[in-house]
């Protein structure tokens, strides 16, 4: 009687098929975890702008800069920071908007801004169960930009745009 040794096209195909279960497990693990990531990043770089911006309002006369994005290149030319962040992912640029405390600031004297990044994300679960624990601290509010849009205009309190004002 003869034996032949090795495997069978069954035991094969069984093996490749729990390879290929594995793998995609471990990709989507990856993919949650690069996510939080950059959303951590995005988090950082808005601290890093709002300390640029109370340094300028500082030494400006205690006024932030007047407008919107554009105007944070005055952060950049006075020195309070080397280059104005932008999105990991994307390559976009923050939302910045002046305001006077109430409405949208288009001249001077701007003694308040809006300042924030399209988180991917979403919800304010702290469980740490598909929820984003910074979405809990940040602020939702109609001045300039907030909501549920993917650049934070879409009216709405519980989204994914990490705001903050000073």
């Amino acid at each position: 009687m003869r034996k032949n040794k090795g495997f069978t096209l069954i035991e094969l195909l069984v093996v490749i098929a729990i390879i290929g279960i594995l793998a995609s497990i471990v990709l989507a693990s990856l993919n949650s975890a690069r996510k939080k990531g950059r959303d951590a990043r995005r988090v950082a770089d808005i601290e890093q702008l709002q300390l640029a911006l109370e340094m300028y309002f500082d030494s400006s006369n205690n006024q932030y800069p007047t407008g919107d994005i554009a105007a944070l290149t005055a952060l950049k030319t006075s020195g309070y920071i080397a280059a104005i962040p932008s999105d990991p992912l994307a390559g976009k640029t923050y939302f910045y908007q002046s305001t006077n405390g109430t409405a949208v600031c288009s001249t001077a004297p701007c003694t308040s801004y809006h300042l924030g990044a399209d988180l991917e994300e979403n919800g304010t679960t702290l469980s740490g169960t598909g929820g984003n624990a910074a979405l809990s601290s940040d602020v939702d509010s109609t001045i300039g930009f907030n909501g549920q849009g993917a650049d934070c205009s879409a009216a709405g309190t519980d989204d994914g745009c990490y705001d903050i004002t000073p």
